[in-house]
């Protein structure tokens, strides 16, 4: 999921969180309900905000749906621009660095 980090807040892109599915799985549906109950704003017309004081809890729910091995890893793995500066500790374990596509 493509995120980024501005002012203490992660936000991750609208297009990559997932979504919900009245028939649709359990696994994809439960992870979406989980993700949208720590948001600080989850609504699709934007990007989904986490407040810094819920990234072990983000990380912790990521790492559990990566194992559970029914979600691919590109919907349980943040994504950052390959410019950033440091990734925060808390995030680390969950995320990697958004490859350049040199033309």
């Amino acid at each position: 999921m493509r995120v980024k980090i501005d002012n203490e807040v992660l936000f991750i892109h609208r297009e990559d969180v997932p979504k919900y599915n009245k028939q649709g799985s359990i696994v994809r549906n439960s992870y979406f309900w989980a993700l949208r109950s720590i948001a600080g704003r989850a609504n699709s017309r934007y990007d989904w905000e986490f407040e810094s004081e819920v990234w072990l809890a983000l990380q912790r729910m990521l790492i559990s749906f990566g194992e559970s091995g029914y979600l691919p890893t590109r919907e349980t793995q943040l994504e950052f621009a390959s410019y950033i500066e440091e990734i925060p500790q808390v995030l680390r374990l969950i995320s990697t660095i958004q490859e350049i596509e040199e033309a």
